[in-house]
């Protein structure tokens, strides 16, 4: 099963029909035409695609859109708070596009870097990937796919928001604040990428 977001409404694509406001059998790209019109230009929160052969309607969904790679991080200090970045309104975690010949991993850390001003950081473990999809000035449709990786951090530098990036702050979050500061504001992928990550590393 795959979670895409379009103007945070959840597109879910599955081999089988789930709980979701709309159900649509795989017709091929009309189907994908129609998913876009209703999540893009209709009060409708959310829509489920489904076919038995679940990879193939994974490959023609991609081969519909353009594609572009980035790479992130959930990145822990000692007391095991994560690191956080507030740009236009959000908050979010922090990465960026993978760039030609790089690996998802070295995109991931320096990315991180850049947005945060902190370095030395180890990283750790694939967490898992997230997708949406937005619409470039052209007209052209992208299906963005964020690869996350944990990370740790043991140094003492205090991070520095990336300015030229439009990010205004930086900082260690705890449970309590992302409860309370950070789950209210930011985005549907993020609060499914620390849903995982909070399975997959209990505290």
């Amino acid at each position: 099963m795959y979670k895409v977001f379009i103007n945070e409404k959840q597109l879910i694509l599955s081999s089988e029909p789930q709980n979701s406001p709309k159900t649509l059998n795989y017709d091929g790209s009309h189907s994908f035409d129609f998913a876009l019109d209703l999540l893009e230009n209709t009060a409708s929160q959310g829509l489920n695609i489904y076919h038995p052969d679940i990879d193939q309607l994974w490959t023609d969904f991609g081969n519909y859109f353009k594609k572009i790679d980035a790479a992130g991080g959930i990145v822990l200090n000692q007391d095991r708070n994560i690191l956080f970045i507030h740009r236009l309104g959000k908050w979010d975690l922090p990465k960026g596009k993978i760039e030609p010949g790089e690996s998802r991993e070295v995109a991931a850390v320096r990315e991180v870097e850049e947005e945060c001003g902190i370095f030395d950081l180890e990283l750790q473990d694939f967490i898992n990937a997230t997708y949406h999809i937005y619409t470039e000035r052209n007209g052209e449709k992208i299906l963005k796919t964020t690869f996350w990786f944990k990370m740790t951090y043991n140094g003492t530098e205090t991070p520095k928001p990336q300015l030229e990036e439009g990010i205004h702050e930086v900082g260690w979050k705890s449970e309590t604040d992302i409860e309370h500061q950070i789950l209210p504001s930011t985005f549907q992928n993020i609060r499914l990428i620390l849903n995982d990550f909070k399975q997959k590393y209990p505290q």
